[in-house]
Order: C-alpha cells, then sequence, then structure tokens
C-alpha cells in the first residue's frame, strides 16, 4: 500500500495510562459533563495523523471490490425504506431523490470528516417508521400541511441535542452496552425489516392486480434467496478462495440486475406488469417544492411540540449509530487504526441539521451494513486444520476449514466513492435506469438485510440450543454447564422488550420504542447481577464494545458489575475473618487474664 511505510499503523491499546482513560479518577473529574469536549478533542488528536494514509490504503483492489458492493448494500436499502416511508404518507413529501440526497451528503460528509470512515452512514428503517409516524401525529393534530416544517424542527432540535450529547462526552456510556441489549435491539430492527417486506408485497396486490401480486412475491423471495446464498459462497468449498470471494463481492449486483431483467422477459412476466419504482426529475425534489424548508414560519407552540420528538430521534440515533459503529470496528476484524465516538456523533449532529432544513430523512449509522462495509474490505485466507476423528474404535482424519481474516484496508475512498456513486443516481440517464427496477425488489432487500438481524442473533441462539438434543451439541459449549431455567430467565426479558417494542411500533406512539430498548441497560447493570452469578453472565453475556480501537475513544473497559459485586462480597468475608480473628485474639486474651488473676 502507497501510505503505508509513510505512515505505519500503531496498535491502540487500553489502558491505565491513556490519557483518556476515565478509570481511577475521582472528585469532578470524573463526571464526563464538567469536561466539557474531552471527548471530541482526543478523538481528532488520535485520529489526524492517520488521515493521509485513509486515502493512500484506498488504493487497491480490496477498496474497489468493497466499493461495489456496499453501495448496492446502501442503495437498495435506502431505497426500499423511502418506498415504504413514500407509501404511508401517500407520496406527498418523501421520495427516491431525496434518499440518495440524504445517503450522499452522509456519505460525503462522513468520508472527509469523520474518525471513523468505516461506518456506513445512511437511510435506516427505523427513521422511516420514525418519519411516517410524525406524519401521522400530524394529521391527527390537523397541521398535515405544515409536516415538512415540522419535521424540520424535530430535525434542528436533534442536532441540537446531538451537539449537547457529543461536547458532553455523553458516548463514553456506550462501553457499559452489553450484548444482552444489543441483540435485543438487532432482534427488533431484523423483526421490522421482514414486517416492512410484507406489507410491501400485500401493496402489490392493493395497488396492482393479483397476478402482478403473485408476481412480485416470486421475484422478492428468489432475490433473498439468490443474495442470501450469494453472500456465504465463501463458507463453502465450492470453486477455489478467488471465486468464491469474487462471487460473494458482487452477490448484490449479480442478482438485482438479474431480477430486473427477469420482469421484462417478453411473454407472462412481462405481461404480469409489476410496479416499477417511482421517480423525479433529475436533481429535483420528489414534490414541487423548493429544497429549501420555511421552517421559521412555523408557529412557535409546534415549535416547542417539535423539541421531545427531537429528543427521542437523538436517543434512537444514540443508540442505532453507536452501536453501528462498535459493529463496524468489532475485535472479529483486525483493524489498527483509532476510533472517534464523539466527533462523529457531533457529525451526525452536523447531518441532521442540513437533512432538516433540506426536508431529506435523516440518515444515520446502518446497523446491518455497517459490519458488511468492513467486511468487504476485509483480505481472508482459508486454512486448512487436520482434525482427529474417533467413532466406533474407528480413527479418521479430516480437514476443517477456517476462514480467517487477515488484512482490513482502513481507508476513506470506499465510502467517498459510494457518496459520489448516489450522486451519480440523481442523474437523468441512470434514474431512467432506476425506473426499470420492480418495487417487490425491494421488499427481497427487506428480507435480505432484516433476516441475518433474526438468524445470526443471540436470542435466537440460546433458543435453538434449549430446543437441541444434547447429544448432537458441541462438547464444548460452555452453555451445557447452565441449568436450562437460567438461560430462559436470562432471555425472558429480552424477548418480552423485542415483542413491546414491535407492538408499540404498530401504533401512533411508534417513536417512543428507543425507550424501552435503551431501558434493558439499566436492568442488566443493577438487576441481573443479583440474579445471576458471574459465571453464568460470563456464558450468557459480555460487552458489546471490546476491541482496543474501539475502548481508546469511550473511556476504557469498564468493570462489569457481577465482578464488583463478587469483589465486594470477597472484601467483606476478609472483613469479617479479620474481625473474628482479632476478636478470637481478644477473647483469648483476656481468658488468659481472667486466669492469671483467680491464681493470684
Amino acid at each position: 500500500m502507497a501510505g503505508k511505510n509513510r505512515f505505519k499503523p500503531r496498535e491502540i491499546k487500553m489502558d491505565a495510562t491513556d490519557r483518556y482513560n476515565w478509570e481511577g479518577l475521582s472528585g469532578w473529574k470524573s463526571y464526563r459533563m464538567f469536561r466539557p469536549g474531552r471527548g471530541m478533542y482526543h478523538d481528532v488528536r488520535r485520529r489526524v495523523p492517520y488521515y493521509w494514509s485513509d486515502i493512500y490504503d484506498g488504493f487497491n483492489y480490496r477498496t474497489f471490490a468493497g466499493t461495489i458492493r456496499i453501495f448496492f448494500v446502501n442503495l437498495l436499502p435506502a431505497i426500499a425504506f423511502q418506498l415504504d416511508m413514500s407509501r404511508r404518507v401517500g407520496y406527498s413529501f418523501f421520495g427516491i431523490n431525496e434518499a440518495l440526497f440524504a445517503s450522499a451528503l452522509a456519505a460525503v460528509v462522513f468520508s472527509i470528516f469523520s474518525a471513523q470512515p468505516l461506518t456506513i452512514v445512511g437511510i435506516t428503517g427505523l427513521i422511516s417508521l420514525f418519519n411516517y409516524t410524525i406524519y401521522d401525529i400530524a394529521v391527527h393534530q390537523g397541521i398535515a400541511d405544515r409536516y415538512p416544517e415540522f419535521i424540520a424542527w424535530v430535525a434542528i432540535w436533534a442536532a441540537i441535542t446531538h451537539w449537547i450529547m457529543a461536547i458532553g462526552n455523553l458516548c463514553d456510556y456506550m462501553r457499559y452496552i452489553t450484548d444482552f441489549s444489543s441483540n435485543s435491539f438487532g432482534m427488533y430492527v431484523g423483526i421490522i425489516y421482514m414486517i416492512k417486506g410484507v406489507e410491501n408485497l400485500t401493496a402489490e396486490f392493493s395497488d396492482n392486480s393479483i397476478q402482478a401480486g403473485f408476481m412480485g412475491i416470486v421475484v422478492a423471495l428468489c432475490y433473498w434467496y439468490t443474495v442470501h446464498n450469494l453472500e456465504l459462497l465463501p463458507d463453502t468449498i465450492l470453486f477455489n478462495p478467488v471465486i468464491r470471494k469474487f462471487i460473494s463481492d458482487y452477490a448484490y449486483p449479480i442478482a438485482t440486475i438479474f431480477y430486473t431483467g427477469f420482469v421484462h422477459i417478453p411473454g407472462p412476466l412481462k405481461n404480469a406488469n409489476v410496479l416499477k419504482l417511482p421517480t423525479a426529475p433529475a436533481f429535483h425534489p420528489s414534490q414541487p417544492r423548493s429544497w429549501f424548508i420555511q421552517f421559521y414560519t412555523l408557529e412557535a407552540k409546534w415549535v416547542f411540540v417539535a423539541l421531545p420528538i427531537g429528543i427521542l430521534l437523538t436517543l434512537l440515533f444514540y443508540y442505532d449509530h453507536n452501536i453501528s459503529s462498535i459493529t463496524a470496528q468489532a475485535r472479529s476484524f483486525p483493524l489498527k487504526k483509532p476510533a472517534g465516538f464523539h466527533w462523529d456523533f457531533f457529525l451526525l449532529g452536523i447531518t441532521c441539521f442540513i437533512g432538516g432544513i433540506l426536508g431529506l430523512p435523516l440518515p444515520n449509522g446502518l446497523v446491518p451494513q455497517a459490519p458488511v462495509h468492513t467486511d468487504s474490505v476485509t483480505e481472508y485466507k482459508d486454512n486448512l486444520h487436520a482434525v482427529i476423528e474417533e467413532e466406533d474404535g474407528v480413527t479418521t482424519n479430516k480437514c476443517h476449514k477456517t476462514i480467517d481474516p487477515v488484512l482490513v484496508s482502513e481507508q476513506r475512498v470506499s465510502h467517498f466513492l459510494m457518496g459520489l456513486g448516489l450522486i451519480g443516481m440523481m442523474t437523468g440517464p441512470l434514474l431512467v435506469v432506476l425506473r426499470t427496477m420492480p418495487r417487490c425488489l425491494f421488499s427481497g432487500v427487506f428480507f435480505v438485510v432484516g433476516f441475518p438481524g433474526i438468524g445470526g442473533n443471540g436470542i435466537t441462539s440460546n433458543a435453538l440450543f434449549l430446543l437441541s438434543e444434547r447429544r448432537f451439541v458441541d462438547p464444548n459449549d460452555p452453555r451445557l454447564n447452565l441449568r436450562p431455567r437460567k438461560i430462559v430467565l436470562f432471555d425472558a426479558c429480552r424477548i418480552f422488550a423485542v415483542a413491546a417494542s414491535v407492538a408499540i411500533s404498530q401504533t401512533i406512539g411508534a417513536i417512543g420504542f428507543p425507550i424501552i430498548i435503551l431501558a434493558l441497560i439499566p436492568l442488566r447493570w443493577k438487576i441481573y447481577p443479583r440474579w445471576f452469578t458471574k459465571e453464568e453472565l460470563e456464558v450468557l453475556d459480555s460487552p458489546t464494545a471490546d476491541a482496543d480501537v474501539v475502548l481508546a475513544s469511550v473511556g476504557g473497559r469498564p468493570t462489569m458489575p457481577e465482578v464488583r459485586r463478587e469483589q465486594e462480597t470477597l472484601r467483606r468475608r476478609n472483613v469479617d475473618g479479620e474481625e473474628g480473628a482479632n476478636s478470637g485474639e481478644t477473647s483469648s486474651t483476656s481468658s488468659k487474664q481472667e486466669e492469671t488473676s483467680k491464681q493470684e
């Protein structure tokens, strides 16, 4: 790599000597709000020495392949979410061009200015849910005609609270997030995406013919199956490593081009006349309006009504964006360059402000897509391991294949090129291409994005473990040492929280769902250590932020509450033991004195 020699990455290790470590501080220094801007300052200071290497290290094939993959992984879900949002608000405000503009804005800003450019920022299904819920509230309050100005003020208040949280170092509390709540959030997101896919398919029946509706189901399910299996190809033994990785890298464009052409095949397939993607003129809003929203014309009372909604939006982005950053920089990826949560959250506030006054859906970190970006720019190596198995007295030698990450192309180029590509999609010729794409294909996109959040979730894994026949379970699985009722109890609250969040998301109170997910954090830290032992929690749960490059930005690794409780119990036992020993020595001395006095 061109910049490797000039800017040699140094390994980031978080320990007590790090200047941003909060551990061991006492008094006013231990309160983050009393040291404003400290986190942003250290984020920028740590990342600036790597800035030029972030550019030089991007000129390689892995970056090119990652750019193509993440372009489709960002573009298709953004359009899918926008279609769902537009359908729910009657195609009266948001459209495809707004989705492209918002995604491009976020990509350009974060690729140039962020401290962690591997984190993909764009349109999510949750902001879609948030926006049309606000529209329902506006309709109920009789201000549907002022919806653009109202939602602009929601974005402005959200931007202000983003800046307050970033300056107040509140992103440090992400180090207290564990898989207990992050898996619940991932499960919720996956379920919501799957629901959206089904809703869009049912809309095909109501907006078109029965023939087109069934055709849409076929296209959506086949698209999902194709992308899912092509991306899993590196885990197989088909072809060779180069071909497997090549097909996996281009799974999205392969499936998208094929099924777009599929519905245009002359004959019964084309005669089904499935609905195509609606687009607006190049670089114009989807509705006849200016790009600038006159937010200052809204009545004062509605400005202040937008404040609590903006705070709820900030809470959603606080969790959603930072979790996506953590997963994009997980310990499983051999990353060397430092992260920067506070500075990036401040940047997110800037994109919220700009997006609000331009009438765009607000972008934030993409939970399913962010780790996909890191994965797409990671070099992997297939390793074979000899395994000796003995069954019925017969010994056999087998080979076990593992795919191990070797090197990550940590750079800004792929994110920036993706942004330029999204801007290009707003041009006339490429909008013509978008108009040929069937709407039902984007239901398949919902399934592709949402299913991993369910199938690969810790809640699902525990449920399958409990239902599995024990003789077929890996004998090294640490859950075998736990009582089943403990696993059930551990997941019961998570399942209830997911169910409650999904239920409230189907009502006009959907904007309150972030509170339910966030409530799991104090539950895990205050209640669960009383219900479970330290050993049980070590098996069932672990900190989500576990990479050194991440911990360097959030104040270091915290001491888990169950560990503190065990240390406190041991300390009390030692104190009681010392007191007992001292009491015994005192009583022995007094008895000897009594005997001496009697003899005298």
